[in-house]
């Protein structure tokens, strides 16, 4: 048997229980990058980051799918199913290609969008709205206090009310004395939000389009599989895999 053809088919065989294991890898990277986003959704003003991530889980869905069709497909010796197959493939390459452009695109205006909304949002902390939750959240999550640093506080109205004093978040964990006051930096976490956010934001995308990529060359192997099987059942018989 040409054994150029019984690697073709074991690739593809393989291929099909990647796309498998790829869909659950792709769900939970695109539920990742979304959860990630929603907790922090009050200084994301820009909805489209959630695009790549969108683009992810649409993609994952039809792997599943595909994992089948391939497998059936290679088994049953189909070169229809093997030529629509291979459209697939290209269908999610071409998906893949587009959430890693997205994804790219949208990590260099993350810091643009982060410095438009931020300042807003703390500004409106008042102890008790929405806003105050989302800052709350924010500060304990990444041990951080302020946009740029922990004496932004000083700017705005919260400020001056609560004799001059920034909130319990900006406290650091486990200290049981912090009063808030600026006097006590060695209590606060000092380093300020933006930045932090910024680099976890930037920390995700990163991680989705390093997995985008890793799918994307993993298909360029099927695809030059199914090309092979193709043009050399051409002069033979197409052979099982098991024969």
């Amino acid at each position: 048997m040409d054994c150029g053809i019984i690697t073709s088919k074991t690739v593809l065989l393989l291929l099909s229980l990647i796309f498998w294991a790829a869909g659950v890898a792709l769900a939970y990277v695109g539920s990742y990058v979304i959860k990630s986003y929603k907790n922090f959704e009050d200084f994301v003003a820009d909805r489209y980051n959630l695009i790549p991530a969108a683009i992810i889980i649409g993609v994952a869905v039809v792997m599943f799918v595909i994992g089948i069709l391939g497998c059936c497909a290679t088994l049953k010796e189909s070169k229809v199913g093997l030529g629509f197959f291979l459209l697939i493939i290209l269908s999610i390459f071409a998906a893949e290609v587009t959430a890693f452009v997205f994804g790219f695109i949208y990590r260099g205006r993350i810091k643009g969008d982060l410095e438009k909304s931020m300042s807003g949002v703390f500004k409106k902390y008042d102890g008790l709205n929405s806003e105050t939750q989302a800052v709350d959240y924010l500060q304990t999550q990444l041990e951080c206090c302020g946009v740029q640093n922990y004496t932004d506080w000083t700017a705005t109205p919260w400020f001056g009310q609560h004799n001059n004093s920034v909130p319990q978040s900006c406290c650091k964990a486990n200290s049981t004395q912090c009063s808030g006051l600026l006097s006590q930096p060695e209590l606060l976490n000092t380093q300020g939000c933006e930045s932090k956010l910024e680099e976890m934001l930037q920390g995700v995308l990163s991680y989705a389009m390093l997995v985008i990529l890793g799918f994307a060359i993993i298909q360029l192997f099927g695809m030059f599989s199914i090309c092979v099987i193709t043009c050399r059942s051409r002069k033979n018989d197409y052979q099982p895999l098991y024969a």
